[in-house]
């Protein structure tokens, strides 16, 4: 990353804005390796630095990878002028700018959602090039049977899209678990619904190689650390 001032790293970390962190730095209330910092324009190397604002240790995070149980009617969204969005549902120690969810699940549907600043790393995770494949759970209005599970292996046409074959495995008369590595519109409702079945609940349990902490609770969430981080952009894992 290269040097870097240090009221604009401590910004970047959520101590304070700008003009706030130049305030504790004049209170002589920050540390750089055990060092007072005197002055707004120092510049350190934020991989290597150890901050400290009133004696508790900043860890400096380039990026932020949050993993969430989305709960229902929450959109999967920065912001929204009328209803509740996954970003307002983060606790505040966990809040920063230019946090956003990488991809969407439809507000009555449940489960992983990634929330990042990392535009480049979203960018991989949602290309379908990248063929990273996601993991869901639905619950349908049918007793489902063999064909359906033949349907998603051949592929489906629905609404003039075509979506490439899936893994369907049967776990129960009208639960399945749905594997794809698309991420087009309503895709496993529309799926589903060229079969002749609605999906009543949805909830997605993967990402990659990664899967949904079932210690969080619908809303709660937590960072993820850099060995999860590196197996989001891992492919097909097979249900």
């Amino acid at each position: 990353m290269g040097k870097e001032r240090v009221d604009k790293i401590l910004a970047s970390q959520n101590v304070g804005s700008r003009s706030q962190v130049k305030e504790m730095i004049k209170e002589g209330r920050i540390r750089a390796d055990g060092q007072t910092v005197k002055r707004p324009e120092e510049k350190y190397d934020p991989e290597t630095v150890c901050f400290s604002v009133d004696g508790k240790q900043v860890q400096v995070r380039r990026f932020l990878y949050i993993m969430m149980n989305k709960p229902k009617g929450v959109l999967s969204a920065s912001e929204d002028h009328f209803a509740k969005t996954v970003i307002d549902l983060l606790p505040q120690e966990l809040r920063r700018r230019d946090l956003f969810p990488a991809g969407r699940l439809d507000k009555d549907t449940e489960g992983l959602i990634l929330i990042t600043d990392d535009g480049e790393l979203a960018h991989k995770m949602l290309s379908p090039k990248h063929h990273v494949y996601k993991l869901y759970e639905a619950q349908c209005d049918r007793i489902l049977t063999e064909k359906d599970v033949r349907a998603f292996a051949e592929g489906i046409t629905e609404g003039g899209d075509t979506f490439l074959p899936a893994e369907l495995k049967l776990i129960g008369e009208r639960k399945a678990l749905v594997e794809v590595c698309e991420g087009k519109f309503h895709q496993i409702k529309r799926m589903f619904h060229a079969c002749g079945a609605e999906v009543t609940e949805l909830k997605r349990l993967r990402i990659g190689g990664v899967t949904l902490d079932e210690t969080l609770r619908p809303g709660e969430s937590r960072l993820m650390e850099k060995d999860e981080t590196a197996l989001l952009l891992s492919r097909k894992h097979g249900i």
